[in-house]
């Protein structure tokens, strides 16, 4: 059974003149007994197609990004093109599997289906080219071809 919180404390004393030592041994029982108690929460990804492979390859990549020798300059640039290469392919690879559900519904004529799948993927109608565009003199969003060679001529057209 797990000792408690007070019992790790008592176990601990107070001995050391060294501040610094004490605290790291209040700081290390705490956090030994909430993860007895709790348990240890893995790291979620935020992205499905990452792995628990490639987040454990990414904490190793980071131990590795502040090493200042030739050692750790090599293993650090050895995991972030294999990370690269391992995120990228997954990423294809789960897009390339949505793209074939998406289009499975759409030849079996379940649009509803198609509809909420590319809902999943998080596309947004904002990125199109209807909201790009500058505006001109008057503030009003220049859109149109036209519009935008006569904003181009009145603007590089001004004597100086």
């Amino acid at each position: 059974m797990p000792d408690t919180l007070e019992e790790k404390l008592g176990a601990i004393g107070c001995d050391s003149g060294n501040v610094e030592v004490q605290w790291n041994n209040i700081k290390e029982c705490v956090l030994e007994t909430i993860s007895d108690l709790v348990g240890k929460v893995e790291k979620r990804a935020r992205k499905p197609w990452i792995t628990q492979e490639m987040i454990s390859k990414m904490d190793e990549r980071r131990k590795w990004k502040n090493v200042n020798n030739e050692e750790g300059r090599k293993n650090y640039r050895r995991l972030r093109n294999e990370l690269k290469r391992a995120t990228d392919n997954a990423k294809k690879e789960y897009l390339e599997k949505i793209c074939n559900e998406i289009m499975e519904f759409q030849r079996r004529e379940h649009y509803d289906l198609m509809y909420m799948k590319t809902q999943e993927l998080g596309w947004k109608e904002t990125r199109g080219i209807q909201n790009s565009g500058i505006e001109d003199s008057q503030g009003t969003r220049v859109v149109e071809l036209k519009i935008w060679e006569n904003y181009i001529t009145e603007l590089y057209d001004r004597p100086n």
